[in-house]
């Protein structure tokens, strides 16, 4: 496997871990700083980054964790950002490289919790650095796959923060990979599960980022409304646990309290379950192959309770499909799937096309794309790909 199943992390025991962490002020770092203030014993921020959409929470955070170094993405903010810490002694980086940079200081952890494809960058980073890389930032992982994994230096140097991977992560200590027999991912089902065709095109972005069990950013829930998320995970779970997507297979489980599962191939099944809360896997990320304790309130089993699971209706939601067949197209397609998509939730988001309109822009984009073998990648083609992915997308919403 080419991730943490079976071994052991670079830190280990109860040493204070130095911890860089990318995409602060969005859901995933401000519940990652949650846990760091829980367990100030263990972790020590020593880098934060930013887009700087959210000044005021930036700055709040580096005064509060006395962090050393700050990078924000846009150059604007970056300059207020300095402004206000002014005389504190903090090192502010800014521009487009600026997670990137700081991700490659050497930390003990780095926690990518940056949304989007934006995320590869600092993700190869702090892999060339030798940092353990918690990753919340699917999307590097789908776009620079062969990259990413060329850049470990070590089989448990990458460690899960999705909620569906962490699981499989923790499952597959029961087990060798030989011993696997398929991978099962759950979903909730998202706010249109059960819903009508009709219903489904009129949708709305109110309702679309409705989720009925996660709070997460607006791109996340969205891609969870149309099951592009869950297509994005099947990419990630066959890159990080080297299991055929064939293997893989996809369940709707509304409640989602059974975060993923692994089948081996005796017939048992393994399943994490835990009250949806993102700071579980963060916990584990940051703390990995240990557990710190009380991050979160286990299961109630004092009354009655009920997990239901059903197939994945993938006429009404194709997007997982589509991600096998990406997968299965050529090594550039996967980011193709991820640019068109990223391209299609802002159109929907800022009313421009219909909900149904983001994943049949994302197939039409699919189809067209020459596609590149896995022999012939490396960064520059595979940011090429990502490019004129986006330039075709805004061509093809443009005209709806």
């Amino acid at each position: 496997m080419s991730t943490v199943s079976g071994g052991h992390a670079a830190v280990t025991g109860s040493a204070r871990r130095s911890v860089v962490l990318l995409g602060s002020t969005g859901s995933i770092g401000t519940q990652a700083l949650d846990v760091i203030d829980r367990f100030p014993e263990r972790f020590e921020v020593v880098g934060l980054s930013a887009g700087g959409g959210n000044v005021d929470l930036l700055v709040a955070q580096v005064r509060a964790h006395h962090v050393p170094v700050v990078a924000v993405a846009d150059e604007a903010a970056g300059a207020a950002v300095r402004e206000r810490l002014d005389g504190t002694g903090t090192h502010v980086l800014t521009g487009a490289d600026a997670a990137a940079r700081v991700a490659a200081e050497g930390a003990d952890v780095v926690l990518n919790g940056i949304t989007g494809s934006v995320g590869l960058g600092p993700t190869l980073a702090a892999l060339g650095a030798g940092s353990t890389l918690a990753l919340a930032n699917k999307e590097s992982l789908v776009v620079g796959g062969p990259l990413v994994r060329a850049a470990q230096r070590r089989q448990d140097q990458l460690v899960p923060v999705d909620s569906e991977h962490s699981a499989i992560a923790q499952a597959l200590r029961s087990g060798t990979h030989a011993e696997v027999r398929r991978l099962v991912l759950t979903a909730s089902g998202g706010p249109f599960r059960g819903t009508t065709l009709d219903e489904r095109k009129a949708a709305t972005a109110a309702q679309a980022l409705a989720h009925p069990t996660w709070s997460m950013g607006p791109v996340v829930t969205i891609n969870s409304a149309t099951m592009v998320n869950k297509g994005l995970e099947l990419m990630e779970a066959h890159l990080l646990f080297d299991v055929p997507p064939e293997d893989i297979a996809v369940v709707v489980h509304p409640q989602s309290v059974v975060h993923s599962m692994v089948e081996f191939v005796d017939g048992s099944t393994v399943a994490q379950a835990s009250p949806p809360d993102m700071r579980l896997p963060i916990a584990l990320g940051l703390s990995w192959p240990e557990r710190l304790d009380g991050v979160v309130p286990a299961c109630d089993w004092s009354g009655p309770t009920a997990w239901t699971f059903e197939p994945l209706d993938e006429d009404a939601f194709p997007a997982v499909r589509l991600a096998r067949a990406a997968l299965a197209a050529s090594a550039t397609h996967p980011a193709v799937y991820n640019a068109a998509n990223e391209e299609s939730v802002a159109a929907f988001l800022a009313g421009r096309i219909g909900f149904l309109d983001i994943v049949a822009t994302v197939r039409r984009v699919l189809d067209e794309h020459a596609g590149t073998a896995a022999d012939g990648i490396d960064l520059p083609t595979v940011l090429a790909a990502e490019r004129w992915a986006r330039v075709r997308a805004r061509q093809l919403l443009d005209e709806r």
